[in-house]
């Protein structure tokens, strides 16, 4: 009598790993590959889904597909319960206090892993060596699209305008900071002014991530010009460009350790402060594995309010609108970085 039920909800949990599979790629054939089955017998799961449903998940426009509103309320739905389901021996393990192996991928870019998580990097992997720690090195969209695909746990970086998929909790803040050579004619200027900057040529980050974005908008919201001399990728290579005199920069202090041969001075003044936190997608399972690592990172991460996530959104509002007080802001991007 109850095997016909029994086989259907195997098949709903079938239909809803396709499903959800389908919607973090938005092909069919990735979910296929990720799910070892055909690209037909995903179609064939999602549209017996559909007809159980009676509802239109995807449009379908040539090659491509996109999830309708109907979709988009299943997947928030769904994914939580096919996770916990695909995670259940890690989560049992979890509860009988045996996390002492598993997966953990986590997505940063190369400051954020040099400076940021380094440290605890080698905490958790003191404290739990039988986790397979991955790193992937992204950063700006490469990043959210990493975590939307469900290829990642979590995110660690910086944001502004967090989307509304996405959560943001911030941990750790530092300082905006000018950089000079140590013979500049700014090194150790006492009351430094942002006119004091402008003249001299500035050695930036990709104009995707959210420096560029600050500086941009700090200067001209001050009536001041500015010129970008060299664009460059990584904290290390500004920081080497600087001390050879080419330019200068503005920098946060997480890329400070004082053994450079820099000359460093705050902008608080004129710049907001920049946190760091812990990025993931709204509704995502966290995994034991993961747990672990945000507590290392954080030990209050779990026992804080939800607050701290609505809390950001609005100082990222606040910063959109003109940096109105920069000095008491913290800074997110809707580009990792």
């Amino acid at each position: 009598m109850d095997k016909p039920e029994t086989a259907h909800r195997q098949n709903r949990l079938r239909q809803l790993r396709a499903f959800c599979q389908t919607a973090q790629t938005g092909s069919i054939s990735k979910a296929a590959e990720r799910l070892c089955l055909s690209q037909p017998s995903v179609s064939l799961l999602i549209r017996a889904l559909e007809e159980d449903l009676k509802l239109q998940l995807f449009e379908r426009r040539g090659p491509r597909i996109q999830l309708t509103h109907d979709g988009q309320v299943l997947l928030e739905t769904a994914l939580p319960l096919v996770e916990g389901m695909d995670r259940l021996p890690d989560l049992l393990a979890a509860r009988l206090g045996e996390v002492d192996s598993g997966e953990l991928d986590i997505a940063a870019g190369e400051s954020t892993i040099l400076y940021l998580l380094a440290d605890f990097i080698k905490r958790f992997s003191g404290r739990y060596p039988r986790i397979n720690l991955h790193l992937h090195n992204v950063t700006g969209r490469d990043g959210l699209a990493l975590l939307r695909a469900g290829e990642v746990d979590f995110a660690v970086g910086s944001m502004i305008d967090v989307p509304e998929d996405i959560s943001y909790a911030p941990i750790f803040t530092y300082d905006p900071m000018l950089i000079t050579s140590l013979d500049h004619p700014l090194a150790n200027k006492a009351e430094l002014t942002l006119q004091d900057i402008s003249p001299y040529g500035l050695i930036l980050p990709p104009r995707q991530l959210s420096t560029w974005r600050i500086v941009d908008l700090v200067f001209h919201q001050h009536g001041l010009n500015y010129e970008v001399i060299l664009e460059a990728g990584g904290w290390e290579v500004i920081k080497k460009f600087v001390e050879l005199g080419l330019g200068v920069s503005i920098v946060t202090s997480i890329c400070l350790t004082g053994k450079e041969k820099l000359a460093a001075m705050p902008l608080n003044r004129y710049f907001p402060r920049r946190s760091y936190g812990v990025v993931m997608r709204r509704g995502k399972f966290v995994s034991p594995q993961a747990k672990c690592f945000l507590t290392v990172m954080d030990p209050e991460f779990f026992t804080r309010s939800r607050e701290t996530d609505e809390r950001a959104r609005g100082r990222a509002r606040a910063m959109t609108r003109g940096l109105a007080g920069a000095g008491d802001l913290t800074g997110h991007d809707k580009s990792l970085s």
